[in-house]
């Protein structure tokens, strides 16, 4: 398809003139980002004068940076929680927005243990949608040939809920794909899934994981690309095709679909698309039967240019297993976003994990850096960073959040045109990650304690503890290392914590943990049973003295609650006398505590 010329973009050729324009709304953007940051706070501030929120900090209508920074304070989640609890609560009055709120996004960050609330507006979708029609005119810019195939790619939606109002409160992801956007959208031979809409909006994740799979295989051929939206997704396909493809074969040998997938809207898709082929069948059977499962990926989709997965900050972890299935296909790392707000792309997506860096759009939102780690406080611009230096996120956004804090650690690796360019560190103060959710030291400390009562029966305490992300395992779970101690008194009686109650605190320690967490556990089945291991007495301090002959102050060592140092771990593992894990699943339900 010939290109119109007077469209070509200095981030490459594109592939046509679609991309053209993408590319060259890339560039206006990022050319211009101070002036657009600056219209951006105009537009927000202008708009919502009349809000509550705006009024009580008496910004009296002014649009200029200077006066908003001088006025409105720099906030968490907690600071704003009240006025989000009114709106969900039913109050209609422009609290926070000018905007009618038109549902609640919930964040995989949580307060009190629950989910966060973050308000959202109609329009909102729309600068989402502009996020996404900018990917694959970048990918097309790296990966030719993408039109003439499809993406398998893993997509769910996950469970809703209902404020007190009755807005509508839910992931960003299923907001999105339930959204018109998602389901009219037009057809565009660079994007094509091979899974329907009605596999990816089907609420049982077993039925649309299956489905979608058995669409996937199917249509192996021209799949040019696999996907999910984090790493552990697409790993817990792979697992997925491990436990069931006998019953895939079955279903592509015969042409019929398993009796387990119910959907109704699932079921009439289906009955039209699969058809008997004895020959795929027994392909599948031939590649899933065999005990050697590396390179699987390349093998059962041999056109497969690459991988579409997150594997930055927490996803870094699941590298080593994507490498083992795919045999070392590229993994592409494509956008930056929350349900807070859609940050940015990486414009070289497929570069190495460790060098991804994700340039922000300045029309999104009004971005500000808070230093970090370097003892400053004066927040800066978007166009004012300087590279090398680590930020936390702040954001301003069109539906509500004034100077508000997401959390994110990022580092500043350079520009793109006056746009900075950012590699995302962390979130801040998380310490346990396995899929979207994120576990920080005071809540594992609380879950600790509340298991730790169910041994004070047996005059038995923890002493010590600490903990890991175990991702060896699919689907990843909490590693928990305890170091107990038992009164002098019970030491040899028959009154120590059995088997039995150790692994009743691994659940008591599950059911003190948040939301998000017990979700994964529960309904998405994205996260594996906890797992406590008792380590021998003295284990700590063999732990300190570690950590001292490497340098570590005696005066100021503390104990990590987190570790991932080989030597570490294995000195730990080297020290375990006994094994439990959770029985159970912890207590879950779509609905909120308050």
């Amino acid at each position: 398809m010939a290109v119109d010329s007077t469209l070509s973009s200095p981030l490459g050729p594109p592939a046509c003139d679609k991309d053209a324009k993408a590319l060259r709304f890339i560039e206006e953007m990022t050319r211009n980002a101070d002036a657009v940051q600056e219209r951006v706070l105009a537009e927000i501030l202008s708009r919502n004068a009349e809000t509550e929120y705006l009024k009580r900090f008496k910004l009296d209508g002014a649009t200029d940076r200077e006066t908003f920074k001088t006025k409105i304070p720099v906030i968490t989640y907690d600071d704003v929680q009240p006025e989000i609890q009114r709106i969900a609560n039913g109050d209609r009055s422009p609290i926070l927005s000018a905007h009618p709120i038109s549902e609640f996004l919930t964040s995989s960050g949580t307060s009190a243990g629950e989910r966060k609330l973050m308000p959202t507006i109609k329009e909102e979708l729309d600068r989402r949608q502009l996020l996404y029609s900018l990917l694959m005119p970048v990918m097309n810019l790296y990966v030719p040939g993408l039109d003439k195939g499809k993406g398998l790619y893993f997509l769910f939606v996950k469970s809703e809920t209902r404020t007190p109002s009755g807005l509508l409160a839910r992931p960003v992801l299923t907001s999105y794909y339930k959204s018109e956007h998602f389901k009219t959208r037009p057809y565009d031979p660079y994007n094509v899934y091979t899974s329907p809409n009605e596999a990816i909006l089907c609420p049982d994740s077993y039925q649309s994981m299956y489905t979608q799979m058995l669409c996937g295989l199917i249509e192996r051929n021209q799949v040019l690309r696999l996907g999910a939206v984090f790493a552990s997704g697409l790993l817990r396909a792979i697992r997925f095709l491990q436990l069931n493809w006998v019953e895939l074969a079955h279903d592509i040998r015969t042409g019929s679909l398993n009796s387990k997938i119910t959907d109704p809207k699932l079921k009439n898709h289906m009955k039209h698309f699969i058809k008997p082929d004895p020959e795929l069948a027994s392909f599948v059977i031939q590649e899933c039967s065999n005990e050697n499962w590396e390179g699987i990926i390349t093998r059962i989709w041999p056109n497969t240019k690459y991988l579409d997965v997150i594997v930055t900050g927490a996803m870094a972890q699941y590298i080593p297993t994507l490498n083992y299935y795919s045999g070392g296909l590229p993994l592409a790392c494509t956008m930056y976003a929350s349900s807070e707000c859609y940050f940015g792309l990486n414009l070289n997506p497929m570069c190495k994990p460790s060098e991804v860096s994700y340039t922000i759009m300045p029309n999104m939102a009004y971005f500000e850096f808070l230093p970090h780690g370097s003892g400053s406080t004066r927040i800066v611009d978007l166009a004012d960073v300087e590279v090398g230096k680590e930020y936390e996120l702040v954001i301003t956004t069109y539906a509500g959040l004034y100077r508000y804090r997401v959390g994110d650690i990022l580092r500043v690796t350079g520009f793109h045109n006056s746009a900075p360019q950012f590699h995302f560190v962390r979130r801040k103060n998380v310490l346990l990650s396995i899929d979207s959710d994120k576990t920080d030291e005071s809540e594992l400390q609380r879950a600790v304690e509340n298991a730790s009562k169910l041994l004070v029966k047996f005059n038995t305490s923890v002493v010590e503890y600490t903990s890991y992300a175990n991702t060896e395992t699919i689907p990843g779970h909490y590693v928990i290392y305890w170091e107990l101690l038992t009164k002098a008194d019970s030491v040899n009686s028959s009154n120590s914590p059995t088997h039995e109650v150790l692994n009743q605190c691994c659940l008591e320690m599950e059911e003190s943990l948040n939301s998000v967490y017990r979700q994964c556990r529960v309904a998405d089945h994205s996260i594996g049973p906890l797992e406590i291991r008792v380590v021998k007495n003295g284990t700590f301090e063999e732990l300190m003295d570690y950590a001292i002959s490497r340098g570590a102050s005696i005066n100021q060592y503390k104990v990590p609650r987190c570790v991932n140092f080989t030597p570490i771990m294995e000195l730990l593992d080297s020290r375990v006398v006994s094994v439990h894990f959770s029985q159970d699943l912890p207590h879950w339900t779509p609905e909120r505590r308050r």
